[in-house]
Formats: structure tokens, sequence, C-alpha cells
């Protein structure tokens, strides 16, 4: 017996687009349902735009959905392409009553998204490394996450987490690309081919930062890290001033010459009045292949030295929050797209990793930030 229309339509409530990371059904992207009596199911698939990225992902979703159900002899999927309006009906359920207003969710009221700056002092202390990789560390969790990949210059996270696919446009909405149930977003995706630099000023970064946060179709995150370029500059500033709300994250490594840099980075947040979450001392120490020893390649104490300082300067507790150790596998996940907290979770630098993202993940009792929907008395 052929299955209902109903048990076809529940079948496909279960298919979940793969960019806005919602069934199918409930946006409405399911054009019709013809099932024969030999079994056979035709379904109808609206595409956001002509050309997505992941009409092959979509459609294999839809015929092993189906092709479950008892009774079927065979699916046939045919894809359209949604018009202008039904787009914007898109839009306006995606976001709300607010239609398309170019608001940042993450500083609405009602947002319970934690958002960290992930920040340094200089380069090549492992920024990025530790950015990925927390993030990968809380959506195995089962987090909702996302990355914003602030670098502008030196943008590398796409290739750290294997996104290859570009973004796609919906009306004036921009769908990130998914990586390991990471959503994320970088300048880098918006390049022609090519290792072409960025060669941007001041307004242009800005102007950038801000639509990654506010065109971008996040969805409801849990958490949302933006890995920031080194140092104090434009885009540290634009943080600081279109997410008031964020905390900071300081990566360094044990050196003294690394720890003074970042601790110059990390007080930026007594300008702002940012809270920072902690201190991450990344290339602690290598272990001994031979031995059970700790090799000090950098010298030791760089993380606690900036924590130290840090709570000095701004008057309250700066806690290290870890210390990762050196891993010749963190490097080769990040140059592979593959992150080394979800290829080897029992190595050291993962597990050290996978501590720190579970402490991060437990929300602060503090009201700080939070919006309390009370009024003073008349």
């Amino acid at each position: 017996m052929a299955p209902t229309q109903e048990l076809v339509t529940a079948a496909l409530a279960t298919v979940i687009d793969p960019e806005i990371r919602r069934p199918i059904t409930d946006l409405d992207m399911v054009k019709s349902i013809d099932i024969a009596p030999d079994g056979v199911v035709r379904v109808g698939i609206f595409l956001t735009v002509a050309g997505c990225p992941l009409k092959d992902t979509i459609r294999r979703d839809v015929t092993n959905a189906v092709a479950k159900l008892d009774g079927v002899a065979g699916v046939q999927i045919e894809l359209d392409v949604m018009s202008t309006e039904q787009r914007k009906q898109l839009q306006t359920k995606l976001r709300g009553d607010r239609g398309p207003e170019k608001e940042i969710p993450f500083n609405q009221p009602g947002s319970l998204t934690r958002v960290f700056a992930v920040a340094s002092g200089k380069g090549g202390v492992g920024k990025s490394s530790v950015t990925v990789n927390l993030a990968a560390a809380m959506a195995s969790n089962g987090m909702k996450v996302g990355i914003v990949d602030a670098d502008i210059y030196g943008h590398s996270i796409p290739r750290m987490l294997g996104a290859s696919e570009r973004p796609t446009k919906v009306e004036d909405m921009i769908m990130p690309p998914v990586a390991h149930d990471i959503k994320v977003i970088s300048v880098g995706m918006f390049k022609p081919e090519g290792n072409t630099p960025v060669v941007w000023r001041g307004p242009m970064l800005d102007r950038a930062l801000h639509q990654f946060l506010a065109d971008v179709y996040w969805g409801d995150l849990d958490v949302l890290l933006l890995d920031l370029p080194p140092g104090t500059g434009d885009i540290a500033i634009s943080v600081a001033q279109r997410l008031p709300t964020a905390e900071i994250l300081v990566v360094t490594t044990p050196q003294m010459a690394a720890a003074e840099v970042a601790e110059r980075a990390g007080s930026i947040a007594a300008q702002t009045h940012q809270q920072i979450a902690g201190v991450i001392e990344n290339m602690a120490w290598l272990p001994c292949p031979h031995c059970d020893e700790r090799i000090a390649v950098f010298g030791e104490g760089g993380g606690q030295t900036v924590a130290d300082a840090l709570t000095r300067t701004l008057g309250s507790r700066v806690p290290l929050l870890g210390q990762v150790p050196i891993d010749l596998r963190l490097r080769e996940g990040g140059d592979e797209g593959k992150p080394l907290v979800l290829t080897e979770p029992d190595s050291p630098a993962a597990a050290e990793l996978r501590k720190i993202a579970s402490g991060l993940s437990k929300r602060s009792t503090s009201l700080k930030g939070l919006h309390l929907g009370l009024s003073p008395n008349r």
C-alpha cells in the first residue's frame, strides 16, 4: 500500500535545510507531494536561490527520508526556485516582525547567546587554532555554535574548519556555510579565487564586521566566537562598540615577550569596559616522546603572568583557563580542516581544549549585561 500524504509530510519534516538548520517544512520549501498508486512519490522542493550550492545535499536527504516509508517504490525529486515574494516571506519568517532591519541580534535584550572575542597581542600564538577547536568541542557537546572570522587580513578559519562552500544570499540575508555543525563566515568566502590580499582601511573593516553580525542569519546560537586579528587595532575597537557585552579570551604563549604583548591586548577591556573571560596559554610545553617529562620549549609561566597582570589592571580576577601542550596533530588538523578535538579527542592537547570549552560553556550567574525588564516607579 502506498504511503499517505500525511506520512510523506512527516518524513519531510525530518529533513533539515543544511544552511538555515531548520526543517524544510517549516521554511515552506515543500512545493508539492504527489503519490502514485504504484508507490512512486514525486516531491517538489523550492530552493532559496538558483544554483544553490547544497542542492545535491537537499535532494539526497529528501530522497532518503521518503524512501524509508513503507510502500514507497521510488522517489522522484523536482527542484524549483523560490520567487522574490517567497524569499521575502522567508526572510520575514526568520527575522520575525522586525523584517529586514539591520540590527545585531546578539545585542537584543532577549538574546541568550554568549559571545567570546578571541584576542592575542601578536600573531603566531595559535589563536585561530584555539578558536576552531573550542568551537568544535562546544558543537560536539550539542551546543549551537558560530564563528566570525574577524581577522580580515589573516583569515584562516575556513581552511581550519574545512569550510569550502560559499555563503548563499537570500534577499539581503546571508546564509553562512556549516562545517562540523559550526556556522562560519569569513571575508575569504567572498574573495575571488586565489590568495589575493584584502586591502581595507578602518571604515571598511567596521562595515564588514557589522555585515557579518547583522546580515548573516545565525539563528539561535548558544555561543558565538570571534577570531580577532592580533593587537588592539580597528577590529578590536569595532567589536567593543558593536558587541559591548562580548567577553574577551586572551591567547598567549609561555615566553615573556609574548606575554607582555598579550597583556596589552587584554588591557583594552579597561578602556572598553568589557569583561575578560580568561587567559589561555597555548604551546605550554612539549610532551617528551620518550618519558613523562614536559619540555618547556618556549619557557614557562607566561599565561599565569598575563592573568595576574590583567587581574591587577582590571581589579577583578582574570583566571588562567588552561595550558594547551604542543601537538603536531593540532597543526596538521588545521591544515586538513579537521579539528583535533574531533579527530583525537583523548590527546593531551584536545583534552585540555575540551576542558576549557566545558568551562566556558557554563553560563555565569552574574546579572551583568542582562536585560531585567524593570523600570523605575513614576
